[in-house]
């Protein structure tokens, strides 16, 4: 058995996702009459109440469009030191746009505030760069997978207002912080969800972040939303980015210019109005199976084998070994034992529970772990 939990970007698409994909109607999106590509476009657009929204090949493409638009060269933007847009887009925030970044220091799960944001707007003066746009990241990345809540993101939406600027969000797994929320779509249809069973688990379960929001009140915190179809969502490939009609033609025109352009893009973008219709609900799944790995990594020897465990909140687990152990060593000793996980540090390691991850897996994996930190400890 292989059980791949380095990051839920790993997924294969479903037979109904594949049959979706193969029956689509398409046209040339670079002209801009793929329907398909269209349907989807404007059906992310409407859940988010956003005006229109942009195809692209990836979340990164979509974040570094997203700065660029907003954007002049010289300006400065607001984000936590952990964002994925300054850690792991390549230098893109100075490489596209010619724009540096105010990095503020987040919380134990990566989320900055209002007060913050506040106190890093720069006053008017030529001697330093206008601060002209605020980027958050939902859920969070590096640092564990963490949600803001609804109030945290309108406050720092309204502090961005007063001081004229514009926010944006990374969203790459916005639907798992709207599932842990609290949130459901009623409107979505099981299909995929049908083969996953709950994992001791329901949407919202443990959710200490407030109240329940979806994809309307979050549309309302932002000026632009990017959201990955490629991870939680099981799609082989696509991202959105989401807008008014003045944003998006000139994302449009950006995308360009990067190489963005794709014809017959609606065999993906099926694949895309697939996930939206039916793969959002089952990211509680996930959720529940994250929660017992992180169970399972409390029961180990918590004073030198596993010293610290990040609060699982949606699919992701990060922990941290004892000095006395390798993470490396770790990770090789699960390969072989068929798990294939994420090494983020020294003795730092990541987990990720996804579509392609069912109970039975889960149980395989905990077992493996117990047994490696047998192997680990006797030496």
């Amino acid at each position: 058995m292989v059980v791949d939990l380095r990051s839920d970007t790993v997924t294969r698409p479903s037979p109904a996702m594949l049959e979706a994909m193969a029956s689509a109607a398409v046209g040339d999106d670079v002209y801009g009459d793929d329907p398909t590509v269209n349907e989807l476009q404007a059906h992310a657009a409407s859940m988010f109440n956003k005006e229109a929204g942009l195809f692209c090949p990836s979340g990164t493409m979509t974040n570094q469009i997203a700065i660029k638009a907003h954007t002049q060269p010289g300006d400065e933007l607001i984000c936590s030191d952990s964002a994925h847009i300054f850690i792991y887009e390549g230098g893109g925030i100075a490489f596209n746009s010619g724009v540096q970044a105010r990095c503020l220091p987040g919380d134990e799960g990566g989320r900055i505030k209002a007060a913050q944001v506040e106190s890093a707007v720069n006053p008017d003066d030529i001697h330093l760069p206008r601060t002209t746009l605020v980027c958050l990241e939902n859920t969070t990345n590096k640092p564990g997978g963490a949600i803001y809540s609804l109030q945290s993101m309108q406050a720092i939406f309204k502090v961005a207002k007063a001081n004229g600027l514009r926010c944006h969000l990374d969203g790459a797994r916005l639907f798992n912080a709207m599932v842990a929320s609290g949130h459901t779509f009623p409107s979505e249809t099981p299909s995929d969800r049908s083969h996953q069973p709950m994992a001791n688990g329901h949407a919202g379960e443990g959710s200490e972040q407030g109240c329940s929001y979806g994809p309307p009140d979050v549309g309302a915190c932002f000026d632009s939303i990017s959201i990955c179809l490629s991870k939680g969502l099981g799609c082989p490939i696509g991202s959105l980015l989401l807008g008014t009609h003045d944003f998006i033609a000139r994302a449009r025109r950006i995308r360009k210019a990067m190489g963005g352009g794709m014809r017959q893009a609606g065999f993906l973008a099926a694949a895309g109005l697939y996930a939206l219709k039916h793969n959002i609900n089952r990211l509680a799944c996930d959720h529940a199976r994250a929660k017992q790995l992180g169970a399972a990594l409390a029961s180990l020897d918590r004073s030198r084998f596993v010293t610290k465990i990040k609060p699982v909140t949606t699919n992701i687990v990060i922990f941290e070994l004892g000095e006395d152990f390798d993470g490396q060593v770790m990770k090789e000793a699960l390969a072989a034992r068929g798990i294939l996980v994420s090494r983020f540090g020294a003795r730092l390691m990541r987990f990720v529970t996804h579509l392609n991850t069912d109970d039975h897996q889960i149980a395989y994996a905990i077992q493996a772990l117990r047994e490696v930190q047998d192997d680990m400890m006797s030496r």
